[in-house]
């Protein structure tokens, strides 16, 4: 069990850690694959979408928007369809009302009690703004990609949140949902991490590209990293 007491500040992803993701992406991108009459399952569409979205990450840097995009045509040229320029729009429009777990937020504001708490997610600022109406506490900082102009794994984010946190690397803990994504450049940087290993098509990946690492702690939701932190 991590020392708590060690930590000022917990930074989290929120895409996966904080809302849960996939019944958002999975709706919006079912919706788009019915009116095309196609059919995938869940775990196969998960696969596809990180792969693209990685595809899309990798080159010049672009906004989050245009990456979501980006996957509803490689979708399309994967499985023969052409979609509207609306449907390639709707993954980012469906994206504001994508819903927290149901323990975030009261977990949040049991953490909220302890700690600082940073937001890093790989977003745009304007995408990210009604997520955060919903997530219930005022966070110290919010890092996002469109600001460090790279996506996690790219170390530019994690260390623009340093920068920015005003804390030391040993003093800050970094909560995500993706080993890839969160758990292996946070460790590159000194960071203690914390997996948060939630439900998911992909038990252990999600709509992630595969990695493996040794987390600090692994969770299996906010709400059992609540009580661990905060016991007296």
């Amino acid at each position: 069990m991590l020392d708590f007491t060690r930590y000022e500040i917990l930074t989290f992803d929120c895409y996966g850690t904080l809302i849960n993701w996939e019944a958002g992406l999975l709706s919006a991108l079912h919706r788009v694959l019915s009116a095309h009459a196609k059919r995938v399952d869940d775990a196969t569409l998960l696969k596809l979408y990180g792969d693209f979205e990685l595809r899309a990450e990798s080159g010049a840097f672009q906004p989050y928007r245009k990456v979501l995009g980006s996957v509803v045509r490689q979708l399309g040229e994967e499985l023969g369809f052409t979609p509207s320029e609306e449907e390639v729009r709707s993954l980012a429009d469906s994206l504001a009302n994508w819903k927290p777990w149901p323990d975030t937020v009261a977990a949040l504001q049991r953490l909220r009690g302890r700690f600082r708490l940073a937001i890093l997610s790989n977003v745009d600022d304007d995408l990210f703004a009604p997520t955060r109406a919903q997530l219930g506490v005022a966070f110290d900082e919010v890092i996002t990609a469109q600001q460090a102009q790279a996506y996690k794994p790219s170390l530019k984010l994690f260390e623009l949140a340093l920068s920015r946190i005003k804390a030391p690397a040993h003093r800050v803990l970094h909560v995500g949902q993706s080993i890839y994504h969160d758990v292996i450049p946070a460790q590159a940087l000194g960071l203690a991490t914390v997996w948060v290993n939630r439900p998911s098509a992909r038990p252990g990946v999600g709509a992630v590209k595969s990695a493996e690492a040794n987390p600090d702690l692994t969770v299996t939701s906010l709400g059992e990293l609540a009580e661990a932190a905060c016991k007296d």
